[in-house]
């Protein structure tokens, strides 16, 4: 009897114990569905956990919500009849807000029996067949070694060098930084990097809070005739918009900044955005001893409103303040401060844009406003000034765009743009000797006005229900310059072989105007021309299964007017724009020589992509191979390797999400060596010498753990990434050390270093 009451009082506890168990936590997921090609929404279609039996269907206004999910990361399917399917990876399910996830679907042509792998994981839009890659926030979030920043994500796609550790100079295809082209919400960005290069587009980190993208599109070549003024890359960035059910936000501390998010309604019919972070690397630096100590803020907000079902309002504005402080207590800092070219900067972007559904189409109405303000200082080592520059670059734009779908398989673009451009700038250089022998003395102040234009067309559609055409025509105009017009035809092909194999082709020009920078030390600049170059590019993908493809393409670029330098006849300005500059390149990225339009270059190569997508089977990752070589003429007529030619870069990344609390990640990258020019025994260089030397192969690993704590109302979101896990540094191009006459190699990188990473998301 008494071991008959011990059971039944065990039993008793047992059930009580379950009882008290708390139940498990659930988030839910929202969004709205549409139509790709004219924005209206799409009634009716069916959204699906992938993997559950959880799932939700759009109303008249083609939104959705899908409650009591568990917590976890997910796969969104949506599927409307006419529509192609959509899937949607990395929905990050938590307790502290809705996941919020946006579908555009495009109109499906025949279908065809028996189909068992789709494209549903890597769809592409028709102006966009070839060379382009979609990364989604959470893709980009969890990369390891990339401190969470849009551009360092992108530097391990296919067709991109890297050339420097650390920094984020975009390098495509063979082109040189001051080629790429940066859209955020249909707003153009020269540069989107604390403390950039002046006339490119790098720098040491992006001031982009990922916590506020939704999706970026990177394309490496044939794009579309809609973006132009750039050569080699378009990187657009779509902002999401913010929670519109209550006021929340996100408090981080990560390996380079800290900061703090709020999002949340605008009335009944809107929803803000905003951000505010501040790098700690100055607190850093000074610990360490160093004598110079970068410091930056930047600032985010954004504001939607709805103004009717057919009308939306959107207002951006960004601001970037970035700060250098040197310190020359003693004779080593001021000695290494002497190389070092310290910018003090501010960047502002402000726009509203307008959108507004037809009955088949679109029209986007953008009215922007950037700054750029400069001020760069070098001294030498007794503190005697070297270098003096300041610049303000305004420019204010209007832009329209129209979008119609003439039929179920062709659609229209066209639009215009007209960029107003105030200007000035002051340069001082006292006699300044290169390495090669050759001097520079500038003193120059340039206080200008400026009117940029381009109006642009495109035509896509699909012939016999397996091939898409589409052609554009696209003219710029810039009346600072001689030859004030350019125009550049493009055509584009896609021929699906089968429902998995797909090959693509397109040629065409492209045109950019000379910086700004570039036409302020001698009145003769003005005479320089638009850079062009002609573009081709064929390839094939082929889908192994649904989440799986892997791509082939190979490419050729032919450069031609390139500016070069009448002084220095071995430099066209094609090498420059990489790196923190100064007296290091001889100032060659501000283009203070007379320069000439007569620089010339080819670019070709090869990439091989595999890439899986986060799917039923929870892991994910790529393998970019690629393989390429250029060469620039400068006024001398010798073909040269590029500044910034890597033969080879292999890129292997990836991970493992175990469950909804776990996650784990790695990088491994090799890339062999780019040119430099020897020193000789004096610390001069000898122009038949340039770009002859290369320096060794580069390779690193990076991994990465995250950790979610997820509580009743709110969640912590833990990392620890460690970069160059094996202690390997990473090796720069020499330099000559005046004191000790000595050549030293010198590296970019610290070795290990492990960061730490903890977000707070209420």
């Amino acid at each position: 009897m008494k071991h008959y009451s011990l059971f039944i009082l065990s039993i008793l506890l047992f059930s009580v114990s379950l009882a008290q168990t708390p139940p498990p936590k659930t988030g839910s997921i929202v969004g709205h569905v549409k139509n790709y090609a004219t924005k209206e929404a799409v009634v009716s279609a069916t959204v699906v956990v992938q993997g559950t039996t959880i799932g939700a269907a759009t109303d008249i206004d083609g939104n959705f919500k899908i409650p009591n999910v568990p917590i976890g990361t997910y796969i969104l399917r949506v599927s409307a009849l006419g529509f192609q399917p959509m899937v949607k990876t990395d929905v990050v399910v938590s307790v502290s807000k809705p996941a919020d996830v946006h579908f555009e679907l495009m109109e499906s042509s025949v279908e065809l029996e028996g189909v068992t792998v789709t494209t549903e994981y890597f769809q592409k839009s028709p102006d966009a067949v070839i060379s382009v890659q979609t990364l989604g926030a959470e893709e980009i979030r969890r990369l390891p070694g990339g401190l969470e920043d849009v551009v360092r994500a992108i530097s391990i796609l296919p067709g991109v060098a890297q050339v420097q550790n650390g920094r984020n100079d975009l390098i495509v295809r063979g082109g040189a930084p001051s080629e790429n082209l940066f859209v955020i919400d249909n707003i153009e960005v020269s540069n989107i990097n604390h403390f950039g290069t002046q006339g490119a587009s790098g720098g040491p980190l992006s001031y982009i809070n990922l916590d506020f993208v939704s999706e970026t599109s990177f394309k490496t070549g044939g794009f579309g005739a809609k973006y132009g003024d750039k050569l080699s890359s378009v990187l657009t960035i779509d902002l999401k918009d913010g929670r519109d059910d209550k006021l929340g936000g996100k408090a981080t501390i990560s390996a380079s900044q800290f900061g703090l998010n709020l999002e949340g309604p605008a009335g009944s019919d809107g929803s803000f955005l905003f951000s505010a972070r501040r790098s700690y690397l100055d607190f850093i630096f000074k610990a360490a001893g160093f004598g110079f100590v970068p410091e930056y803020w930047d600032f985010l907000g954004k504001v939607n409103y709805r103004l009717s079902p057919k009308d939306q309002l959107n207002v951006l504005s960004i601001v970037a303040l970035d700060n250098v402080k040197l310190f020359n207590d003693t004779e080593d800092k001021k000695y290494t401060n002497s190389r070092i070219l310290a910018s003090d900067q501010t960047q502002f972007l402000g726009g509203i844009s307008w959108r507004h559904l037809l009955t088949k189409g679109f029209t986007n109405v953008t009215f922007s406003q950037t700054y750029n303000g400069y001020n760069f200082i070098q001294n030498d080592s007794m503190l005697n000034p070297i270098f003096r520059s300041s610049s303000d670059e305004y420019e204010i734009s209007l832009r329209g765009d129209i979008v119609l779908q003439l039929g179920k398989e062709s659609e229209l673009s066209f639009g215009a743009a007209v960029k107003y451009v105030d200007f000035s700038s002051n340069i001082i250089l006292p006699t300044f000797f290169t390495n090669f022998g050759s001097s520079l003395t500038v003193n120059a102040t340039l206080d200008t006005t400026a009117v940029k234009s381009a109006v642009y067309g495109q035509y896509s559609v699909a012939l016999l229900q397996n091939l898409r055409f589409t052609a554009g025509l696209r003219a710029d105009h810039f009346n600072l310059i001689d030859e004030q017009l350019s125009v550049s035809p493009r055509i584009s092909l896609a021929y699906a072989a089968s429902p998995v194999l797909t090959f693509t082709a397109s040629a065409g020009q492209y045109h950019q105007a000379p910086s700004y920078i570039w036409l302020v030390a001698n009145a003769a600049n003005r005479k320089l021309k638009y850079v062009a170059v002609d573009q081709f590019v064929l390839g094939a993908e082929y889908l192994l299964r649904s989440d799986v493809k892997v791509s082939l393409e190979t490419y050729r670029k032919n450069y031609s007017d390139y500016p070069a330098s009448l002084a220095r006849p071995y430099l066209v300005l094609a090498n420059t724009g990489a790196g923190f500059g100064g007296s290091q390149d001889g100032y060659a990225a501000f283009g203070l020589d007379p320069l000439t339009s007569a620089g010339s270059g080819e670019a070709y190569g090869v990439e091989l992509f595999l890439q899986k997508k986060l799917s039923e089977v929870p892991c994910y990752g790529l393998v970019s191979i690629s393989w390429n070589e250029a060469r620039f003429k400068a006024i001398d007529g010798v073909a040269r390797p590029s500044a910034f030619d890597q033969r080879w870069i292999i890129n292997l990344g990836g991970g493992y999400i175990l469950n909804e609390l776990w996650e784990f990640s790695g990088k491994f990258r090799v890339a062999t060596g780019r040119p430099y020019t020897p020193y000789n025994p004096d610390g001069s260089q000898n122009t038949a010498a340039y770009n002859s030397y290369r320096i060794g192969t580069n390779h690193s690993l990076d991994l990465r753990v995250d950790r979610r704590w997820n509580f009743n109302t709110w969640n912590l979101i833990t990392y620890i990434d460690l970069q160059n896990v094996y202690n390997r540094k990473a090796i720069d191009v020499p330099i000559f050390d005046e004191r000790t006459k000595e050549v030293k190699q010198v590296s970019n990188s610290i070795g290990l270093l492990p960061s730490i990473g903890v977000s707070a998301e209420f």
